[in-house]
């Protein structure tokens, strides 16, 4: 994906000064979707990472921070954001918050290494994560709520035209269907809403890092889980093998309710028709035409039509 704020080598030094370091070299980053992100090193050899956030103001970025500081003390594998001489750790450029991290060495899995020990872990790790709520930060209900998401479809339609609509329509009906099936009462806190492989680095098998809690929010457990199986247990078709291992990594941390595995397809399904949404804004709306977009929306809506044909069910039971 295309940087939204390019910055130049010039501009960067002049940010780093406030951290007390001198630039070498500043490399721009493709992976995400929203933000843009730069590798730097700076004259002494220290690698760095650099984000500026591109839908979040000022105040997001200090929340995400100090998210970050509360995981940390409660054990969590995550990154802390550098301070500035002054003690601040976000600065402005063109308006936008810029935070820098340190560098994390380690490997971003590919679908084909993603192994049961490796789905395991990923599920221990989120649900210590949903424990450790009581610790955090208290969360906003965050920027990808079924509002939202129906907004993000008004958008789909205003600007891809109507070439568009049957597949919004699709979306908007399972959306209000699923909506309507929500059980209210299951467990909320903290969750992590984007744990996808590309936020998670590994030191061979060991889990080295948690990354990107930019879409952090107060939300639905079963939600949570939903998203990272979906995300990391599915190839073309859903690993039931994978998703039993994370599964049950998850629950040898915190016991999945009864109320959550009757409630797990309608959050499965939410978490699918979320992410088909902005996989169509995100990218399918912004690629030329006869290009092929980074991320296809049409592999989350066939996650949603394995989990209506009864995969979670072999799952969880």
């Amino acid at each position: 994906m295309a940087l939204l704020t390019p910055l130049p080598e010039l501009a960067a030094a002049d940010l780093l000064v406030a951290y007390g370091l001198v630039l070498d070299h500043i490399e721009p980053l493709t992976l995400g979707s929203v933000n843009s992100n730069f590798r730097l090193r700076t004259r002494d050899g220290a690698v760095f990472f650099a984000r500026i956030y591109e839908e979040q103001g000022e105040r997001g970025a200090e929340l995400e921070i100090a998210l970050l500081d509360a995981l940390l003390q409660a054990g969590l594998p995550v990154a802390r954001a550098l301070s500035q001489s002054n003690g601040q750790r976000v600065l402005i450029y063109q308006g936008k918050p810029f935070v820098v991290f340190p560098w994390v060495a380690g490997t971003i899995t590919c679908q084909r290494l993603v192994n049961r020990a490796r789905a395991n872990a990923i599920g221990q790790a989120l649900a210590r994560l949903h424990l450790a709520t009581p610790t955090l930060p208290v969360l906003g209900a965050g920027r990808f709520g079924i509002p939202q998401v129906f907004e993000r479809l008004d958008l789909a339609l205003t600007q891809g035209g109507r070439a568009w609509l049957p597949v919004v329509d699709e979306i908007r009906t399972k959306l209000r269907y699923y909506e309507a099936l929500r059980d209210p009462a299951l467990p909320k806190g903290v969750i992590h809403g984007d744990l996808f492989r590309d936020n998670v680095l590994w030191d061979g098998d060991q889990l080295a890092v948690l990354l990107d809690f930019e879409s952090a929010s107060t939300g639905v457990f079963m939600y949570d889980l939903m998203v990272t199986l979906l995300a990391w247990c599915y190839g073309e078709q859903l690993d039931l093998e994978l998703a039993q291992a994370m599964v049950g990594g998850y629950q040898s941390v915190r016991a999945i309710t009864p109320a959550e595995r009757v409630g797990a397809l309608a959050e499965g399904a939410i978490a699918c028709l979320r992410f088909a949404t902005t996989r169509i804004t995100d990218f399918a709306l912004r690629v030329r035409p006869g290009e092929t977009p980074g991320r296809d929306y049409r592999r989350f809506l066939g996650r949603l039509r394995e989990l209506e044909a009864g995969a979670l069910g072999v799952v969880l039971g």
